[in-house]
């Protein structure tokens, strides 16, 4: 891969818009975790695992910060300070549970580190964040390789909703991850690609992502893709996730449960690729998980043109929530997860 979606320097945090892509390639600079807050929120950085990592680093941004106000002895209390960086990132998306997951993983650095000064706990945090980085880089590759696995025979036609590749966590990707490890196999992997309403998140990043490394891929329109099936046209469906409940059920974005629909009735497996990270066990099914919603002008106005009447209602939701019954497997990087879901994601959990 020619990009990479986040970069920490030591000294800021680079992001690739998302929000610009495929049209321009361009990186944006960080040292303010207000500003990293608000990137989350506007999907600069975008997908449950790249949102984790970004919160991570989030957090050391206002560390950073705080001790440079101590050093002005302008500062307030460090530990204060810090749970208002925790509070002001974890307002920006409901949904991916990675970000709470994560906050609370950063949040725990501090409390082991109670005691220590601040520039020891900042140093701490900054250590704990690139760990978060790192791992989720092997999750992903763990996850492709096992993906690749029951991906079945030497030619497949794999379909993908919305985008879990690079640009959704912090390298490789979860759902294209198994795409990747599919053809680093050496399978002939052809994919189609659903460009996902109402933000074309499939049709700007996951098409740009496999063509931009030379992976056979075709865009469709998310009503097409029933079609496709009913030709058999189409082996197997791969998706990620951004919260998945204790029982399998897995929200995912929006447009992803009538898929799941239509793949049981061709069929056809229906894949969740997603690190352990982004199970939430402390929901028992997913009728718990919030699903955000969004601004009405990205559906009347996709792409900032005027696509519907002045004034209509809107409902726009990000996510939906696919039953666990509808879905084949779970891949996770510990292994794969087959039905019953609750037993077998928390046997993986155990690991």
């Amino acid at each position: 891969m020619s990009f990479r979606t986040i970069e920490w320097t030591g000294e800021k945090l680079i992001l690739i818009d998302q929000t610009k892509l495929p049209v321009e390639e361009t990186y944006i600079a960080y040292t303010d975790y207000r500003e990293v807050a608000v990137a989350i929120k506007t999907m600069v950085v975008r997908g449950a695992p790249a949102i984790g990592v970004t919160a991570a680093f989030g957090v050391v941004l206002a560390a950073k910060e705080l001790l440079a106000l101590e050093a002005m002895k302008t500062g307030g209390d460090f530990a204060a300070g810090l749970e208002v960086a925790f509070a002001t990132l974890a307002a920006t998306r409901p949904t991916a549970v990675n970000l709470f997951w994560a906050i609370k993983r950063m949040r725990g650095v501090v409390e082991a580190n109670e005691g220590s000064s601040p520039t020891e706990i900042y140093k701490a945090l900054e250590r704990e964040s690139r760990i978060v980085y790192d791992e989720d880089v092997a999750a992903n590759r763990a996850m492709g390789r096992f993906g690749a696995g029951i991906i079945s025979g030497d030619e497949c036609t794999i379909l993908t909703h919305c985008n879990a590749g690079a640009l959704a966590t912090a390298g490789y990707g979860t759902a294209l991850g198994v795409i990747r490890a599919c053809v680093e196999a050496g399978k002939k992997v052809v994919v189609f690609a659903d460009e996902t309403r109402p933000l074309l998140q499939g049709a700007r990043l996951t098409a740009w992502e496999l063509h931009t490394d030379g992976i056979d891929v075709t865009l469709i329109c998310d009503n097409m893709a029933g079609a496709l099936m009913r030709q058999r046209k189409i082996d197997a469906v791969v998706v990620g996730a951004d919260r998945i409940a204790a029982n399998g059920d897995a929200a995912n974005k929006i447009g992803t449960y009538p898929l799941s629909l239509v793949a049981r009735e061709h069929g056809v497996p229906f894949y969740v690729a997603a690190p352990l990270s982004t199970i939430d066990f402390e929901l028992s099914d997913g009728s718990a998980i919030p699903i955000e919603e969004r601004d009405a002008v990205e559906v009347t106005h996709p792409g900032g043109v005027a696509g519907a009447p002045e004034g209509i209602k809107v409902w726009n939701p990000a996510f939906d929530v696919t039953p666990a019954g509808n879905i084949a497997a779970i891949i996770t990087e510990r292994g794969v997860a087959r039905a019953p879901y609750g037993a077998a994601l928390a046997a993986l959990r155990a690991k």
